[in-house]
């Protein structure tokens, strides 16, 4: 039934489609018709898609609608691969067909400058500074946070990504100048106030999802109206609720794990700063708010599947479809990140750069093998030792017990071999 849905509404979109083309004169504009062929044959494949990929592990608001993503992450990752195999101009270019007022080198932004939060010298506003520093991306910084915890569900988590990307705009600054920020803004109106807050929120709607139960009704079960809309409304909410517990000092399997999705976060993050940076698009730009609201939709699902591979690898014997697609979507874009501009990535980091770097990955490494690897080959011989000990303790109480003697009278008289052994 559901093939032959998918062929009829494929049949309908294909004789639609036809239909408007027949309608009209084809002009003889050969980028408009490129482009009109191109979303044509995306609108094709989405059809396609949304009835017949294979559902991920939600199902709220409805299995099609992740099955649309899913296949958003395909067309994406295809166009990704076209402007890798680009030149540098032409796919600078390219951006042209999408928005005609791309394609242009961007003005430098140096968000530091002057730090003062107080400038006296200032006489029309002192705050100058604080004013100039809240612009949109404070409720996008509070909105994406409150959104990725709603996706790693663990505060621990969220926040080390969060400390570790602003010590990575303090790493990158000589690269990217729009990562250079005052003190202030990055650890008090990032990490506190937007990021903080975020998570903050993000986690107290975890709590809430946790507690709440899950009985669903039928809508036209239910006598009332308001009864009907919130039904409607908890559509919008899981179907189910499960709790991310990732323990990643468990066992080194959970910690490679948990060390690896940090690494894809923080990389995802940085590749949006160096897109818009080698293809010349403005942070304001409605593809860069796309690009978030893609990995929004596409992250959850994603963590989702890691989550039950690394929980239950018995029954989940392969990494979800979607986990793949994000980790090859990013790690794309960093390959036209680097093809498109590689004398910036090879910028060296300053010394004292470096040398935090080193200790604290030293720091990792050294974590990691004594709590793997040296601390349980340590416990592992406290157990043996006192395994021996409590042998050795029960031995010599058998022996003043006078256990032998009293085997040696027990014996019948004429087992005096017995008696020599003992």
């Amino acid at each position: 039934f559901r093939r032959a849905h998918t062929l009829t509404v494929l049949f309908i979109l294909t004789c639609a489609l036809g239909y408007v083309t027949l309608l009209e004169e084809t002009p003889q504009d050969t980028a408009y018709n490129t482009k009109r062929g191109i979303v044509a044959s995306i609108l094709v494949f989405l059809c396609f898609g949304v009835t017949q990929a294979k559902d991920g592990p939600f199902s709220r608001p409805h299995p099609a609608y992740w099955r649309f993503w899913l296949c958003v992450s395909v067309v994406y990752e295809l166009f990704l691969i076209f402007i890798l195999f680009q030149t540098v101009q032409d796919g600078r270019q390219f951006m042209k067909y999408i928005d005609p007022h791309l394609g242009v080198p961007l003005p430098e932004r140096d968000y530091g400058g002057n730090c003062l939060i107080y400038d006296p010298g200032n006489g029309t506003d002192p705050f100058h500074n604080i004013w100039d520093k809240l612009d949109g991306f404070v409720p996008a910084h509070f909105f994406g946070w409150y959104l990725k915890t709603l996706m790693i569900r663990d505060w621990w988590m969220c926040m080390i990504i969060s400390v570790m990307f602003e010590f990575l705009e303090y790493s990158l600054e000589h690269q990217l100048p729009n990562f250079s920020e005052c003190w202030w803004d990055h650890w008090i109106m990032d990490v506190i106030l937007c990021n903080g807050l975020g998570i903050y929120c993000g986690m107290k709607t975890l709590s809430w999802l946790s507690l709440k139960t899950y009985k669903w009704q039928g809508l036209w079960n239910i006598p009332t109206y308001k009864g009907k809309m919130k039904r409607i409304v908890f559509q919008f909410t899981p179907y189910s609720w499960v709790k991310f517990e990732w323990k990643p000092a468990s066992s080194l399997r959970r910690w490679l794990a948990v060390c690896g999705i940090i690494f894809v976060f923080l990389l995802a993050e940085l590749n949006t700063f160096y897109l818009k940076f080698v293809l010349w698009m403005p942070p304001e730009h409605y593809l860069v708010l796309l690009r978030l609201v893609f990995f929004v939709n596409v992250g959850g699902v994603a963590m989702r599947e890691i989550y039950d591979f690394m929980d239950d690898p018995k029954f989940h014997k392969k990494l979800g479809q979607q986990a793949w697609l994000v980790a090859a979507i990013t790690a794309t874009e960093f390959l036209i990140v680097v093809k498109y501009d590689p004398y910036t990535l090879t910028l060296s980091l300053p010394f004292y750069i470096t040398q935090c770097w080193i200790l604290g990955i030293i720091l990792v490494l050294t974590w990691t093998a004594w709590r793997f690897f040296i601390r349980d080959i340590t416990l592992r011989y406290k157990e043996i030792r006192r395994q021996k000990q409590e042998h050795r303790h029960e031995k010599d109480k058998c022996l003043s017990n006078g256990d032998g003697h009293s085997a040696l009278l027990d014996e019948p008289n004429g087992s005096k071999p017995r008696e020599r052994k003992l």
